[in-house]
């Protein structure tokens, strides 16, 4: 392991907590009122990316499920594996996001629910400004961030005997930033975690 690469942190990380991750916050049955806002925000059959996807549950297998044309994208290969056979009917590519390309225009949406916050402050507005190119006219972003700012570390997450990275600028910041990339923020929400939380964005590309 490469201990001063933080995306090497955040990609063993998941390779080794992803089945106590899913149990930890309730995969199966999270996000819930989150997706059937987003299911009325895209058209039928449409495209959508879901960026840092886990395992594939919920958001990909739901929105698979429903006809959407789904691509999943995440750093861990444990991830991407059990995404695979979780959700066969999409398509996952292990990756770091700010490394992918995406043609313009390709996706009606693109999710990311808890990934930027695992993504170097640095490299985050650069990928939010890809994001706003691969989105459609009229396309949707919907995406966690930190509410407050904060970088630091977690020795044995979850009880995995592997340390996780995280890294995020507060709610202000990131909404600038979102803004920044040419996106026009119509919803901000507080989403509370223990004794913090995090910023929930719906934005739409003009």
């Amino acid at each position: 392991m490469d201990i001063t690469d933080p995306k090497d942190l955040v990609r063993r990380g998941y390779d080794a907590v992803s089945l106590r991750y899913d149990a930890a916050y309730g995969a199966e049955t999270k996000y819930q009122s989150l997706l059937g806002d987003l299911r009325r925000r895209i058209p039928a059959g449409g495209t959508v990316l879901d960026l840092g996807c886990g395992s594939g549950v919920p958001v990909a297998r739901t929105l698979a499920a429903a006809g959407y044309r789904v691509t999943g994208l995440d750093i861990s290969e444990v991830q991407i594996r059990r995404a695979r056979e979780r959700v066969p009917q999409a398509e996952f590519i292990q990756a770091d996001a700010t490394a992918v390309s995406f043609g313009a225009a390709s996706f009606d949406a693109v999710v990311s629910l808890f990934a930027l916050i695992h993504i170097p402050l640095a490299e985050q507005p650069p990928l939010l400004r890809k994001i706003a190119g691969w989105l459609r006219p009229g396309g949707c972003f919907v995406a966690t961030t930190g509410h407050g700012e904060w970088t630091g570390t977690e020795e044995n997450w979850l009880g995995g005997d592997a340390p996780m990275w995280w890294s995020h600028a507060d709610a202000v910041t990131n909404r600038e930033w979102i803004e920044q990339a040419g996106l026009t923020v119509e919803r901000e929400e507080f989403m509370p975690e223990g004794d913090s939380g995090h910023a929930l964005f719906w934005a739409r590309r003009p």
